[in-house]
This record gives C-alpha cells, sequence and structure tokens, in this order.
C-alpha cells in the first residue's frame, strides 16, 4: 500500500480530495480559475458575452411562447423523446427546421451539445476514420473521443491535410468534421473545398452550424446554406437553439435516413429526457421572427463589422469577423481576465477566453455582436474596452 493510500485511510476519507486543491492552486497561480457569476434579471449591464446573436432571447414574442407553452404542456416534457418526451410541438419544430434550413429532415436534441455527441457517436465506431479541424467545438471533439473510430486532427481551415488524411486512412468509411462559424475567432470553414474533398473520397462531411444559423446564409439559414450544400446526400448538420434563436436545446439536419438511423441509434437521444415545451416553442416564435424579419441577420453582420474596425483603429489585435464573434487578443490568461472584470465594473461585459477553452492557447476577449446594440452601445463598448485596456497592462497602438 503506497504512502498517499495510508495517509488517506488514517485521515477518515479527508486527505481523498486533497489532489483537488492542487490542481486548484496551480490554475489559479496560472490565471486560469473560474467561477460562476449569477446575472440579475434587471442588470443594466451592456451585454457582449451572450450568444443571442439577434436579440431575441428576450424577445416578448419568443419568451411570450415559451410561458404560453409551459401552461399549456407543463414545465417539462416527462421523459425520453420516445417514451413520453415527443410533443406536437417537437414534431413542428423539426419540420420547421428542415423547411426553413432547407434540410431534408431534422431531429431535436436538448441541447446543442447532445445534438453532437449523438450525430458524432451514431454515424461512426470502429470501422469509421474520423478527420477533425484542430479548432472545433469541444462537444465534437468529445463526440471524436468517444466515438471508437480512428481520429486525425487537421490544422484548421487547411483543406490539403484533411485531402492527405483522407487519402491515408487505414478505414473504408470515413467522416470530415468541422464547425462552420469557428467560436473563438468568428472565421468561417472553407465548406466547399472541404465537401469537394469529401466526395472525391467517399466520405460524409459534418458541419456543426451553431454559430452560422440566423447570422449568415440567406435570410440566416446558416453557413451551410450558403454553402449550397442543405440537400447535399453526404452533409449533416448541427444546430443548437440557443444561440440566435433565443432558446434551449439543439438539432441534427440530413438526409431522412440518416435522421432515422439517428432515432434508432443516438445514445444522447434514446435515454435523454426531451427538450422542454417551452424551449420548442420559444424556438419556433424565434424562426417566425426570422421569416418576417430577415434584416436581422443582416444588422447583425454590421455591427460585428463595427466593432472590429473600431477596436482595430483603436490599436488592438482584433479578429475580422464572418459572423458575429469578434476577438481581441491579449497578452496573457491574467491579463485577460484583469481586462474582461474592468469592462465588467463599466457595465460592459465581455466574453473571457483563456486556456483550455482556446485552441491555440492565445487568451482574448471575445465580443458577440448583437442585432438590437445601438449606435450608442457600440460606442460606449469601444469606450469602456479601450480604457480598461491599459489597468490590465494591454497596451494599445492607435492608427
Amino acid at each position: 500500500m503506497s504512502v498517499s493510500t495510508t495517509e488517506a485511510l488514517s485521515s477518515g476519507g479527508e486527505a481523498t480530495f486533497d489532489w483537488i486543491d492542487v490542481r486548484a492552486q496551480a490554475r489559479a497561480k496560472a490565471g486560469l480559475a473560474r467561477r460562476l457569476r449569477p446575472r440579475q434579471a434587471d442588470s443594466t449591464d451592456l451585454d457582449l458575452a451572450s450568444n443571442d446573436y439577434l436579440g431575441l432571447a428576450r424577445d416578448k414574442r419568443v419568451a411570450g411562447a415559451a410561458a404560453a407553452a409551459t401552461l399549456k404542456w407543463g414545465a417539462g416534457s416527462t421523459g425520453s423523446r420516445l417514451v413520453s418526451g415527443s410533443t406536437e410541438l417537437h414534431a413542428e419544430l423539426e419540420f420547421e427546421l428542415a423547411n426553413f434550413c432547407g434540410s431534408q429532415s431534422a431531429l431535436v436534441f436538448s441541447s446543442g451539445y447532445a445534438a453532437n455527441l449523438g450525430a458524432l457517436t451514431a454515424l461512426t465506431g470502429p470501422g469509421t476514420a474520423i478527420v477533425a479541424d484542430q479548432h472545433i467545438h469541444a462537444s465534437l471533439i468529445d463526440g471524436t473521443r468517444l466515438s471508437k473510430a480512428d481520429v486525425v486532427v487537421t490544422e484548421h481551415c487547411n483543406v490539403d491535410k484533411v485531402r492527405h488524411a483522407l487519402e491515408t486512412r487505414g478505414k473504408r468509411r470515413a467522416i470530415v468534421v468541422t464547425d462552420s462559424v469557428f467560436s473563438v475567432d468568428g472565421d468561417v470553414a472553407p465548406l466547399n473545398e472541404l465537401h469537394e474533398a469529401c466526395r472525391a473520397h467517399g466520405a460524409a462531411l459534418v458541419v456543426d452550424d451553431a454559430h452560422g444559423l440566423g447570422v449568415v446564409g440567406p435570410g440566416g439559414r446558416g453557413a451551410v446554406a450558403e454553402a449550397g450544400l442543405v440537400r447535399a446526400p453526404d452533409v449533416i448538420t448541427t444546430l443548437t437553439l440557443s444561440k440566435s434563436l433565443g432558446a434551449q436545446g439543439g438539432a441534427v439536419l440530413g438526409p431522412s435516413r440518416v435522421i432515422k438511423h439517428l432515432i434508432d441509434t443516438a445514445r444522447t437521444f434514446i435515454f435523454d429526457t426531451g427538450l422542454a415545451p417551452s424551449s420548442a416553442a420559444a424556438a419556433l416564435a424565434a424562426i417566425k421572427i426570422l421569416r418576417e424579419e430577415p434584416d436581422r441577420p443582416e444588422r447583425a453582420l454590421t455591427v460585428a463589422h463595427d466593432l472590429s474596425y473600431r477596436l482595430k483603429e483603436a490599436g488592438f489585435q482584433v479578429s475580422t469577423p464572418s459572423a458575429a464573434v469578434v476577438s481581441v487578443r491579449a497578452p496573457s490568461p491574467e491579463q485577460a481576465f484583469q481586462w474582461a472584470e474592468s469592462c465588467r465594473t463599466n457595465g460592459v461585459v465581455v466574453g473571457c477566453f483563456r486556456p483550455p477553452s482556446v485552441p491555440d492557447q492565445i487568451s482574448r476577449l471575445r465580443l458577440t455582436a448583437r442585432a438590437d446594440l445601438t449606435e450608442a452601445e457600440i460606442e460606449r463598448a469601444v469606450r469602456v474596452i479601450t480604457e480598461c485596456a491599459a489597468s490590465a497592462g494591454v497596451e494599445s497602438r492607435p492608427r
């Protein structure tokens, strides 16, 4: 018996989780400690951290639909989709999602995370090779880990590396996995080139369009629609309902036979409680608004470009957005945290992305543009971010 085991036994269990304290101290020293921040319903802070790109989460039409569904159907779905958790609302939402995006069929999950896990694990296995972009969402990464497939991670947005991985794979079946809009810097994947590589090598393409839906594509129908790939028989799209649609939940879109396969085999669908009726109703209301107000996606893009341009002019290293995400680089995790804290103290809430949440290990502020931001709010955001940089020791070089 080891010394550590003996100490744990003699301590009456008190020492069992001492290793957690050691790791917590190491994270704090590296500036990587995290904490929950409950927000107030009546907060007056300017929100540049959430993914509410179209400003629909608090829209009375969306919230009202959720409230009405709760009164009609109850607070929860009461069970898994295959038992008691499927309502008429779920069926309507799946129809509307497929119809709006132009896909053949859709399947709704309780979250975007569950949708990605379910799709990857059900469509792969020991006889499959997965070729994944190194910047994909954590949920896709976890899906590849659970898949039992051979996994090759390729350099970010490098189609040549993808082609090579497909050519040299040792498995008959293959799937290429990518985000459409990457969540850290907001850059867009070369979907058409990736699809050409997949088609040439008999592989499927799985695209997480979480940050594309509602912002890019015709009428906000997403990056897959913009690339003209929605009806392709070898392309699968995963979505979240919690960003542009302001609700909760996730979905997989694709050929009907793929969706039927997921119903039969996706564990995060079969064994998970279904999406709450209130969230399904909220997403349905948001899709209706998108149809009626197609200028919202364009406004979100305009705000993103405006934020990016003004912050570049102020002398910061800022990404050029292809969607609603704008990132501003920071010299270190500690300075990124201090910068974000100072902004929050001054009434502007921004995202603080640090390792391990960033695949390139570069810390940054992550700003999200919203279609409902006013010119005055944009000016306020730029002013606060600029003024708070100095307090965090972040230098800017105005042009």
